[in-house]
C-alpha cells in the first residue's frame, strides 16, 4: 500500500472510531463498542447491504495495518505488567488468587467442552492429515481466549454509581490477575493446538512436548531482561516526561521486533515468541524496580490512544458477516460460546467463593460483573492470525460476536451486580462514615 495511502486511510480509521465513541457514549456504552460497531461500515461486512463491495479497509489492507495492532496489543500488555507490583500483588490477598484461579479454570473449561461436543464447520475440520486432531485444537484455541476480562465497562459503571464494598473491591484485582492466566494459558494452548495441527514440517518429539514451555518462559525471560534494562535507565533518566516516554517506547517497539525477528527465524521449528507476554513483563519490572513508575506508565498511555481507537475500529473492519450467512453454524457457535463464557466464568467465582470462604455477597454477585470481553481477546486474534489460519475466520468470527454482546450488555450486568449487591453510593456512605469517625475523635466522644 503506497504510504500516502496508508495514511490517509488511517485518518479515516480515526475518524470512524472517534465518532463511534461519541455515539457510544449517547447510549452510555463503553467506547470499544462505538470502534468495534462502526469498524464494520469501513470492512468488507457491508458488502451484505452492498453487493460486491469489498470495504474501505479491505482484508488486504488490514493486513497491511497489522503492525497497529502489534503496538496497541503492546500498550495494553505493557499496561497490563503495571498490575503486578509486588506490593499490589501482596495487597490482593489469598481470597482473590484463588477466586481468580477458579474463575479461569471454569471459563477455559467449559468452554472447551462446549467446543468440543459442537458441530464445527467443514472449513475447520478438513484439509488435515489423518493424525491431526483440529476439533480439540480449536477447543483449546477458543477456551483459552474466554479467560481475560475487559475491565473498562465495568470500572465506567463502579465510578459513574460511586460503588464501593466488596464485590467493587475484588473486581479490579481479579481483572488484572485473569488477563495474564488467559495470555499464559493461551501461550500454552495455542502451541498445544500447532502440534495437534501441524502447520509445516515434522518436528522432533523433544520440540514438539518442549515447545510450550520454550515460548512461555522465553517470552518472560527476555521481557524480564529488557525490562530489567529499562528500569535501570528509567532511574537515570527520570527527570522529564519526555526522555522517559522515548525510553518506553524504545523497549516496547523492540520487544515488538526483537518478537517478530526471532520468530521469522524460529519458525522452520515451529517456535513463536510472545510479545504479549514479553511486554507484560516489562511492564512488571518496570513497577517493581523503577523509582517512579507511575512516570513510565502515564507517558505511555498518553501516547497510546490513537493506536487504541485504530486497533479497535480496525477489527470491527476485519469482521466479515459473510460468513454467518454462509453457515448459520457459526453464529450458533457464538451464541454457545457467549453462554459458555458466562457460565464458566460465574460458576468458577461460586466455586472459588466455598473455598475462599468468601462472602455471600460476593459468591452471588461478583462473577455477573467479571463477564466483559475486550482488548486482549482481540490482541490475541491477532496471533491466531499468524499461528492458525485456518482457524482464524471463524475464531474472529466468534470472538467479535462475544465482544460485542457482552461489551454492549456488560455495563448492565455490572449495574445488576452492585445494585444488588447493595454497593451503589458506597463511597458516599463511606465518606460519611469517615467525617463522623473525625468528629468523634476531635470531639473526644
Amino acid at each position: 500500500m503506497d504510504i500516502y495511502v496508508l495514511l490517509f486511510k488511517m485518518s479515516i480509521v480515526l475518524a470512524v472510531g472517534f465518532i463511534g465513541a461519541l455515539l457510544a457514549r449517547k447510549f452510555k456504552l463503553p467506547n470499544v463498542s462505538g470502534y468495534l460497531v462502526l469498524g464494520l461500515i469501513l470492512g468488507p461486512s457491508m458488502g451484505l447491504i452492498f453487493k460486491g463491495y469489498e470495504g474501505f479497509i479491505t482484508i488486504g489492507e488490514n493486513e497491511s495495518l497489522s503492525f497497529i495492532s502489534e503496538i496497541a496489543l503492546a500498550f495494553i500488555a505493557f499496561s497490563i505488567g503495571s498490575e503486578f507490583a509486588i506490593k499490589t500483588i501482596k495487597k490482593m490477598g489469598k481470597e482473590v488468587m484463588i477466586l481468580t484461579t477458579f474463575e479461569v479454570i471454569g471459563a477455559v473449561l467449559i468452554v472447551f467442552l462446549a467446543m468440543l461436543f459442537l458441530p464445527k464447520p467443514d472449513s475447520i475440520m478438513t484439509g488435515y492429515n489423518p493424525f491431526a486432531n483440529p476439533n480439540i485444537a480449536f477447543g483449546l484455541i477458543l477456551a483459552s481466549m474466554s479467560a481475560a476480562t475487559a475491565p473498562a465497562a465495568t470500572i465506567m459503571v463502579i465510578r459513574q454509581y460511586r460503588a464501593y464494598g466488596p464485590v467493587t473491591k475484588t473486581i479490579l484485582p481479579i481483572t488484572a490477575l485473569d488477563d495474564i492466566y488467559g495470555i499464559i494459558t493461551f501461550g500454552f494452548f495455542i502451541s498445544i493446538a500447532q502440534i495437534l495441527v501441524p502447520q509445516g514440517a515434522d518436528q522432533p518429539v523433544w520440540l514438539m512436548f518442549s515447545k510450550p514451555f520454550i515460548e512461555v518462559f522465553g517470552s518472560i525471560i527476555l521481557g524480564g531482561i529488557i525490562g530489567y534494562s529499562l528500569s535501570k535507565l528509567a532511574n537515570k533518566y527520570d527527570k522529564t516526561r519526555d526522555d522517559m516516554q522515548v525510553l518506553a517506547l524504545i523497549a516496547v517497539f523492540f520487544a515488538i521486533g526483537l518478537t517478530s525477528i526471532m520468530n521469522h527465524y524460529l519458525h522452520e521449528y515451529g517456535i513463536a515468541f510472545s510479545q504479549l507476554l514479553m511486554n507484560i513483563m516489562i511492564g512488571s519490572m518496570i513497577a517493581n524496580m523503577a523509582k517512579t513508575p507511575n512516570k513510565t506508565f502515564t507517558a505511555i498511555n498518553d501516547f497510546s490512544t490513537p493506536f487504541y481507537i485504530m486497533f479497535f475500529t480496525l477489527a470491527g473492519a476485519s469482521l466479515d458477516l459473510h460468513i454467518l450467512k454462509a453457515d448459520t453454524l457459526v453464529l450458533w457457535m457464538s451464541l454457545v460460546y457467549i453462554l459458555a463464557r458466562g457460565s464458566g466464568k460465574i460458576l468458577g467465582i461460586v466455586t472459588g467463593s466455598y473455598v475462599a470462604k468468601s462472602s455471600m455477597t460476593i459468591r452471588k454477585y461478583l462473577g455477573i460483573a467479571l463477564l466483559p470481553q475486550g482488548g486482549v481477546s482481540i490482541g490475541l486474534l491477532v496471533i491466531v492470525s499468524a499461528q492458525m489460519k485456518g482457524f482464524y475466520p471463524v475464531i474472529s468470527t466468534i470472538i467479535m460476536l462475544s465482544i460485542l454482546v457482552y461489551e454492549t450488555f456488560g455495563p448492565l450486568f455490572a449495574k445488576y451486580a452492585i445494585s444488588k449487591a447493595g454497593e451503589i453510593n458506597g463511597l458516599d456512605r463511606l465518606e460519611e462514615l469517615s467525617g463522623i469517625e473525625g468528629l468523634d475523635t476531635q470531639g473526644g466522644h
